[in-house]
């Protein structure tokens, strides 16, 4: 699902890569280079591999920047995906680079495995508990600091939030900060940044400590898009029902004020290193893994549904809750 798995001409022995690369998300290109490189190795992460045997850099060097500019840039890019494949115990052995209008980083990581060493996605049932190791926003969080960089956040903010409100009532400076300040919205870029640079890794390890019956990244489906592939390939028909979504605070305010223009609310907003969703087998196994991985990570997981029997399909409750981070 979210790796090729292949079985080698070695009795036993199977390769698992995947690749992905990305645009500039962040100000700092050595920070875009790490949060490339978690991205990357999540793809292994959910499949409960902790250890990458070695990563491939792609690289693509802006053709729109001045050349000392673009050396600059391009070398924090490698050294920031350099160090992040080593904090995560590997290395980078190969690549290609290119020419590009806009930055480009990212890369393949790969690894060889026995078949008890990962976990397939593909063992719910119903019962299992749903768990998420990051919080939801990183999309919202990323334009919204874009838009205070280039002076256009007030504007953005200013739409009006009802069809039935005037454009008067809503066009003021003061009107856009009532629904997030631009220190709010700073803050929020804080925790997005923090969250897209933390590995996935200490979570793939406890996913065979509580017995796991499969995972997935959450990336650029959002989370209902990914719960709905999850759904779908897993060998018993059931249903992902979320009664819960763990957001960065201040993020759901602005898309609602938005009228769902990044689909927060509804779980489709895209994330980049995103958590882990995690099937679990027991209430007990969830709240155990949760508290060992906030005890080793320094942050928190969260439960955030169940698996009941269904067709294959993300399912999001009534009564869904929104928790603010």
């Amino acid at each position: 699902m979210d790796c090729s798995i292949v079985r080698t001409r070695h009795k036993g022995l199977f390769q698992v890569s995947t690749t992905d690369f990305f645009f500039p998300l962040v100000e700092d290109p050595y920070e875009q280079g790490w949060i490339a490189c978690a991205n990357v190795l999540s793809d292994l992460f959910a499949l409960g591999l902790a250890d990458a045997d070695n990563l491939l850099m792609l690289l693509g060097a802006s053709v729109r920047m001045a050349e000392p500019e673009r050396d600059i840039v391009t070398r924090h890019l490698i050294r920031g995906f350099d160090d992040c494949a080593r904090a995560a115990g590997t290395r980078v052995t190969g690549g290609q680079t290119t020419l590009n209008e806009w930055p480009l980083i990212g890369g393949v990581a790969m690894t060889c495995a026995v078949a008890s060493e990962f976990i397939r996605p593909e063992l719910g049932v119903p019962g299992d508990r749903i768990v998420l190791t990051k919080a939801l926003g990183t999309q919202v969080a990323v334009n919204i600091r874009e838009w205070l960089q280039t002076g256009s956040f007030e504007r953005r903010l200013t739409l009006p939030a009802a069809a039935e409100e005037s454009a008067a009532a809503n066009t003021s400076p003061a009107a856009a900060r009532t629904v997030l300040s631009p220190e709010a919205g700073n803050a929020a870029y804080v925790k997005a940044r923090r969250g897209m640079c933390r590995l996935n890794r200490t979570a793939a390890r406890l996913m065979h400590r509580y017995g796991a019956h499969g995972a997935t990244d959450v990336t650029g489906f959002g989370v209902r898009g990914h719960c709905a592939n999850l759904a779908a390939n897993q060998k018993q028909p059931v249903d992902l029902v979320l009664h819960s979504l763990p957001v960065i605070a201040g993020m759901c305010a602005v898309d609602d004020h938005l009228k769902g223009m990044f689909r927060l609310r509804a779980g489709y907003s895209a994330e980049t290193s995103g958590g882990l969703l995690v099937l679990l087998p027991s209430q007990e196994a969830a709240e155990a893994y949760c508290r060992e991985l906030e005890a080793e990570d320094g942050e928190p997981a969260w439960i955030i549904g169940e698996v009941v029997a269904g067709s294959g399909e993300a399912v999001l409750a009534d009564d869904l809750v929104v928790i603010e981070i």
